[in-house]
This record gives C-alpha cells, structure tokens and sequence, in this order.
C-alpha cells in the first residue's frame, strides 16, 4: 500500500516477550517449594508413572540433561523423581502432570500488561509475544523493558526475557541471548555485530538438518552467512537460502500484527518539532484518518469506535474516542470525528497524533450513515477520555466518561 502524505514511513521498534520455563515458573508460583529446584513438566504425564513426554524442563533440570520432547521414561533416568517428602535429595527433582487450564489463567495475567503497555501485539503461543512499540526512542529501550519485565512479574508472578530490535526475527534472537530474566537491546546501528556470533542454528526455521548442512559448507555463524553469496544459498536450499541469508543480515519486512483478525487499526504520526498550529495538526489528523481508513477498507472491517491520540512533550499521552450506534465503513464520518475530537488540543503544543478504529467487525450488518448522525437518528455514546503521564518507568492513569 503506497505511503500516504503527511504519514510516517513505517518504522517498527518491536519487542519480543518470552517467559522463561512458562510451565514450571506457574508451577513455582503454585508451590513456592519448587523455587530453583529442578521441575520438569510432562505432557500425558500422571504422578508416579514413567509415560508421557517432557513439555518443559526448569534450567535447573536441564543442567541434568532433561530437555523437551524428551519421554519422561528417559528423563526419571537422567532426574530421578524426588518425593515431596525428600528435602532437597541431591540429583532428583520434582515432576508435575500438565495443568492447561491452571497455565492460561497466568497467561492472561502477562497478557494484560502486554495489551496495556503497546497498541499492537501479536501472540504466538501461551508465554509469547510479540510488541510494536511504535515510536519509542531508543535510549528509553533500556527502561521500558525493565519496566515491562517488572510489571510482568508484578501482574503475573513469572519472569520474562525481553528482547528490542528493529525487525521480528531479531527481536526474538535478543530475547534469547541471555535467558534466564533477560534483557538485550539491539539498536539499529548494533544489529550487524550481535548477529554476526550467533549460532546457524539458532536462526528462526533452521532445524537440525539444515543446520548440519549449513555447517558442512562452512557456514557456522550467522556473519558467516550474511557474508555469503546468496545466490550460493538458493542454489543449496532454494526460496529457505534466500530467508536465511536476510535474516543473518538482519532484513526482516514482516510488521507486527495480531494474529487472525484484529481488533482495532491505527495509524499515527510524529511533527519534526512539537507544534501549537491547529492547521498543520488538523491536516495531519486528517491523513492519518485517510491511512487507517484506507486499511480498514483493505481488510473488509467496519468499525464503531473512532478515537484519536494526542501527545503532548514530553511524553504526556491523552486519548480520547467516540462509539457509534452500529458498523461502518466511512472515511468521511472518521475524519469529522477525529478532527471535532481534536478541537479539545487546539491550544497546547503536540509532539505527536494518532487515529485509531476498534470495535471491528467483518461480517455484513447495517451500518449506521453519515445521515443518521446529520439528522440525528443514530446514538451517540459517551465520549471516553483516558490520560497517561510517562515520566522516567512509572507510569500512572486516569480514565473517565463524559456526555457531550
């Protein structure tokens, strides 16, 4: 989709979310007593029997040679089952049956914080995700994920390794350089020197075959790949060579988006310098309107919320939005809205602005018209305010309702 004026050209600073051990940490959070021992967690596995297979191994019972998808008969070998009357028996440890249901509780507490803390965020399993984080400077990185990490813990009781960079796949690279309760920054200037170490096969959709192979053609490290002739890498492993090869050079185009339908869209857009003209904030909230109009029509959704964001320096972020009586699907009606909601910013110096549609729906109900709201027959729902002051890693809120 072409780039519309007055519009950002899309720039990701994207978060990778991984809690450490996602099973036995909610284990530990069950039973206090498991704290640093060795937990392996076992899929169809019951106490007491030997069947069943390894869904996750504590870093504690790893260092006895437990990993994944290793069968529990295998692992009882290597990490004989410690009763809960034993203390501490050297060499043994605790095994627990998957609790599914007793997981995604605690999955909900995480997601919580991630909805709360970034407009877009893609889930990829139970313990992780993946963040836009938008315009976030990259001297703030560093505090934001420890904040984030802080108020995973805080919400949840789990620790989570973090991982910031421009692209996905390295993003997910940092979360894992330094598990456990991890926190690596990858700027883009940095991307090129923390890829160039890093193991062929621990790259994303290189397994062990491939990486075998890579290896035999003198390829161990990601620079050895990104040094490589890429047409070399085709001829070897096809369409596969070729994504390889750009993501050892860190070149990663996928953007940050929820899995299957999303529940809201938004565009947003940054001034040069902070400016107090209503013309120029006008004319920006207006193409932003036009862009995230432009996809929502793209992906077939009618929307029944329309908000804007406002910010102002140096980081103080105030929403405000505006429900309809029904669906729609009207760039018109969203740019009045989001512009008579701006008449509240007319004053103040605003550093940044932002139009967001939620409350999407993809199915074909009848819409509420521009006509209803002109003669007044379509409901208006409060509009919502929401206020957040950012300042240093604390971050308080305050949301109301007010009647036009």
């Amino acid at each position: 989709m072409p780039q519309l004026p007055g519009v950002d050209p899309r720039r990701q600073v994207v978060c990778h979310v991984d809690v450490d051990c996602f099973y036995a940490a909610c284990e530990r959070l069950r039973e206090p007593k498991l704290r640093d021992e060795p937990v392996v967690v076992g899929m169809g596995y019951e106490p007491g029997a030997d069947h069943g297979a390894v869904a996750t191994a504590s870093y504690e019972a790893r260092e006895h040679g437990v990993e994944s998808a290793m069968a529990i008969s295998e692992a009882l070998k290597r990490l004989p089952q410690r009763t809960d009357s034993e203390s501490g028996e050297a060499g043994t440890g605790y095994y627990r049956p998957v609790d599914m249901a007793y997981y995604e509780s605690v999955s909900e507490d995480v997601q919580a914080v991630l909805d709360d803390t970034a407009e877009t965020v893609r889930n990829v399993s139970i313990d992780e995700a993946y963040l836009d984080l938008g315009d976030l400077a990259w001297d703030d990185a560093e505090a934001f994920g420890r904040q984030l990490k802080a108020d995973i813990e805080a919400a949840a009781g789990v620790v989570a390794s973090v991982g910031i960079a421009p692209t996905m796949a390295t993003a997910k690279l940092a979360s894992d350089a330094e598990k456990p309760d991890g926190l690596v920054i990858v700027d883009p200037d940095s991307v090129a020197t923390f890829l160039k170490p890093i193991p062929v096969a621990e790259l994303h959709g290189v397994g062990p075959v491939t990486a075998a192979e890579l290896r035999e053609r003198g390829y161990e490290t990601a620079g050895d790949v990104a040094a490589a002739d890429e047409t070399a890498l085709v001829d070897a492993f096809g369409e596969r060579g070729r994504d390889i090869y750009r993501q050892a050079r860190g070149e990663d185009d996928r953007v940050v988006e929820p899995k299957g339908r999303p529940k809201s869209l938004s565009s947003e857009s940054a001034f040069p310098k902070p400016t107090d003209d209503g013309d120029r904030k006008r004319r920006k909230l207006t193409a932003l309107a036009a862009d995230v109009t432009e996809r929502a029509t793209a992906k077939d959704a009618l929307y029944r919320t329309v908000g804007i964001k406002v910010v102002e320096p140096p980081f103080d972020v105030h929403t405000r939005e505006r429900s309809l009586s029904g669906p729609v699907d009207d760039p018109k009606l969203v740019e009045e809205i989001a512009v008579d909601l701006l008449a509240e910013f007319d004053d103040p110096a605003v550093r940044k602005l932002g139009v967001r549609v939620s409350n999407l729906s993809f199915d074909d109900r009848e819409q509420a018209t521009l006509g209803q709201w002109a003669d007044g027959t379509a409901d208006q729902e409060p509009v919502r305010l929401s206020h957040v002051r950012r300042s240093g890693e604390t971050d308080t809120q305050l949301e109301l309702s007010q009647f036009e």
